[in-house]
């Protein structure tokens, strides 16, 4: 095959999820050029497998990760603001099981955990009487005493997305289905060739590479020619979501015998998420699924707090995914840190920055870090800035004409799109105001009635927002929508999942213009390979 051209661009990273699209986003808003590859779409794998949960980790308080708690709670605090559309505060339940833990080591963890870092308008902790609480009334009368506390929570995968929106409206290339096949590294560069799904070989001159490939790290390190690469432990951590079998107000946190803890949280309008499982993992990443041994444990640990144990028959969807945890010698899979290693390799020329483990409540802060060390390297000047700026769509108070954000704008822009979008469905309308924030208005402002929106490919759903899905989200196929983008696909049969799928490939992405540096920086042959 005849080698194409190599052109330039200052950082390559490898890894769309949450670190990646972070990292790029940060890199590019200090000015430099960058390019992301993801081998399939976006969040597609550990960043949309996720509990949603935007935490400081009560838990690990018990293993003494008492810095890694605090960096969680300042950044819990600033992503609520950064994304109020798909971020917000969540009331949990604690029942206490005085045979795991004391009440006083209780009342103790849960005052640091107010006190570790600012809680903005979070409500505190307090002790409650479930038999008296409305909390209480789905669980089994053996629990009498539990906590209330604040956390929040967060549609993982749309974060992913929101990041590589910006990343590109600030001039990044995002190449999901996208792999990197070969790193050569040079005294002054890497030379990158990548394989596009469709067959395109595409070949990259950078500067300089991050390593932010999640599970597939340790992998890139040695395609990298790191032959001493950090050890990765591969958690996969298993959830199953249940039709709501009560009126569930507030998430739950139930302790087990076995040290962990399951969440049951409120997953949608009519949904409840459960998870999640711990577990140790060899594999492709890519091919994590849960198990029927797995299921049975989180149906058990429901059962065990609440009046109905759920059957195996009654879930309706479920979902895994690995984790990438610095290894660092426990015994078990929960006393694994959730901190992160960022490792600098400059032997022998161009510098590769590794990204090793992580959280999702804590990828803003990560990212920061990671990208003032790659851009002091390149002799880029610019200041750290992503700390008070806001994700897309998330100006609630602009569209408000507040001169700052407030606890209350979502529901006050919900309220101001039912003025606007009055003849839209009210569920369906929570759910774009929620999806999309003052993006909404991007593709459905100007429309006066169902119709200005195009057909309804499937309930609730029109043409306009599949065009904006495809030609600012990166949507390519059914799957990318309903589950990533969206998670319309709970509601639906085979035959509207298919109406879409006919859709997006009737309106190929290919005719999707994007912001970014695509056709400028990078150039391509036709093959299978480079």
């Amino acid at each position: 095959m005849e080698q194409a051209k190599a052109v330039h661009c200052d950082v390559l990273v490898v890894g769309g999820g949450i670190n990646g699209c972070g990292i790029a986003r940060d890199l590019a808003g200090r000015g430099l050029r960058v390019v992301l590859c993801e081998q399939h779409d976006l969040a597609s794998h550990t960043s949309s497998a996720s509990s949603k949960l935007v935490h400081g980790g009560l838990r690990y308080l018990e293993f003494g990760e008492f810095a890694l708690v605090r960096k969680a709670l300042h950044e819990r605090e600033r992503l609520l603001r950064a994304a109020p559309h798909i971020a917000h505060a969540l009331r949990f339940v604690l029942p206490h099981d005085r045979v795991l833990r004391p009440l006083p080591l209780m009342c103790a963890g849960l005052w640091l955990y107010d006190h570790l870092a600012r809680r903005g308008g979070l409500a505190a902790s307090r002790l409650i009487d479930l038999r008296r609480h409305e909390a209480g009334v789905a669980l089994r009368p053996q629990w009498r005493r539990g906590f209330l506390y604040s956390d929040g929570w967060v549609d993982d995968s749309r974060l992913v997305v929101l990041n590589a929106i910006d990343a590109a409206r600030r001039g990044a290339s995002i190449l999901t289905r996208t792999r990197v096949e070969q790193l050569q590294r040079h005294a002054d560069h890497w030379q990158a060739s990548l394989l596009a799904a469709h067959g395109e070989a595409r070949h990259l001159r950078a500067r300089s590479v991050v390593n932010a490939a999640g599970p597939w790290a340790d992998r890139v390190a040695h395609a990298a020619g790191m032959h001493q690469a950090r050890r990765l432990r591969l958690i996969k951590g298993s959830h199953i979501v249940l039709r709501r079998w009560f009126d569930i107000r507030h998430a739950y946190l139930l302790p087990n015998p076995d040290r962990r803890v399951v969440f049951v949280l409120p997953f949608g309008a009519r949904h409840v998420l459960v998870g999640t499982t711990e577990l140790d993992y060899e594999g492709d990443p890519a091919q994590a699924r849960i198990t029927p041994q797995e299921v049975d444990y989180l149906c058990a640990s429901v059962g065990r707090f609440f009046a109905m144990r759920p059957d195996p028959r009654h879930v309706v969807w479920s979902f895994a995914g690995v984790r990438p945890l610095l290894d660092q010698g426990a015994e078990s899979a929960s006393a694994l840190t959730r901190d992160w290693r960022l490792e600098l390799d400059s032997r022998g020329g161009a510098a590769l920055l590794h990204v090793w483990g992580g959280k999702l409540t804590t990828y803003r802060l990560l990212a920061e870090q990671a990208a003032a060390r790659v851009a002091a390297l390149l002799g880029c000047p610019a200041a750290d800035w992503t700390a008070s700026a806001q994700l897309p769509g998330g100006d609630l108070h602009v569209a408000l004409e507040r001169e700052h954000p407030g606890p209350a704008d979502f529901d006050d822009f919900e309220h101001l799109m039912r003025r606007r979008l009055g003849w839209m469905d009210a569920a369906v309308l929570h759910r774009v105001a929620r999806a999309y924030g003052t993006h909404l208005l991007h593709w459905a402002g100007d429309a006066h009635r169902a119709s200005d929106l195009g057909a309804e490919v499937i309930p609730g759903v029109f043409e306009a927002e599949l065009h904006y899905a495809v030609r600012e989200e990166w949507v390519r196929c059914a799957e990318d929508f309903l589950w990533r983008r969206s998670k319309c696909g709970l509601e639906l049969g085979p035959r509207q999942v298919a109406a879409v799928q006919q859709w997006l490939s009737r309106n190929p992405a290919a005719s999707a213009a994007r912001p970014g540096i695509d056709n400028d920086t990078i150039s391509s042959t036709t093959g299978t390979g480079s």
